[in-house]
């Protein structure tokens, strides 16, 4: 197993820090509330550790696990303190109305943290369709969740699809990072659903294979 730090305190980094910790990880929080990040840490357990924000993470897979509306902010503080690392943006940069995206109509969230992280950093979408209460929850009568990811690195794929299935997920590569705005669409979509037709987000959006 392997050290996986997570930036953030919220419900969808205590989803995936329980599960790490469950599944054998080392789990690292940091968050610019010191008191959030030791109270998720207390609630995840298994040894979790807190790490300082702004300081070099501790795991080689970094969850960027804050609200699209502050992480641009949180990947320039970092700066070169993430080189080397994958970070795994699991944002969704749509507007507080659904209306749309805060990002330019030809670029995506994960696309604009790419922007602004060292050069050597390798940005994979994942996480970003499931809502924390389902993740946390697991698989529904046997079946498992779909995490949808999508990036340019081949290897840096690998290791988040072998970190997702260690926690019982089933990992679904989407493509090259340019398939991020369509991951980030596929929230929207939820959004829809869970607004319209199923009124509530007990639900996960994933891939039946018949036989």
């Amino acid at each position: 197993m392997s050290t996986i730090s997570i930036i953030g305190s919220g419900e969808m980094a205590a989803s995936i820090g329980g599960l790490a910790a469950k599944a054998g990880h080392s789990v690292e929080v940091t968050s610019r509330n010191a008191a959030k990040a030791q109270a998720l840490v207390l609630e995840i357990g298994a040894g979790a550790t807190t790490g300082e924000f702004g300081a070099t993470p501790s795991g080689d897979i970094v969850i960027l696990a804050v609200p699209y509306s502050v992480v641009l902010d949180v990947v320039k503080q970092y700066g070169q303190n993430l080189a080397g690392k994958i970070l795994v943006d699991i944002t969704n940069p749509i507007k507080s109305d659904f209306s749309g995206f805060l990002t330019p109509y030809d670029s995506s969230g994960a696309r604009e943290i790419a922007k602004l992280a060292p050069a050597n950093a390798i940005i994979v979408k994942a996480f970003n369709t499931q809502n924390s209460g389902v993740l946390a929850a697991g698989p529904v009568q046997g079946h498992l969740l779909d995490v949808f990811m999508a990036g340019d690195d081949a290897q840096a794929k690998a290791r988040v699809s072998a970190f997702i299935e260690s926690l019982g997920l089933r990992p679904m590569d989407a493509g090259p990072l340019t398939m991020a705005r369509a991951l980030e669409h596929a929230c929207m979509l939820w959004l829809g659903l869970m607004v319209r037709s199923i009124k509530h987000g007990n639900f996960a959006i994933g891939v039946s294979l018949p036989g």
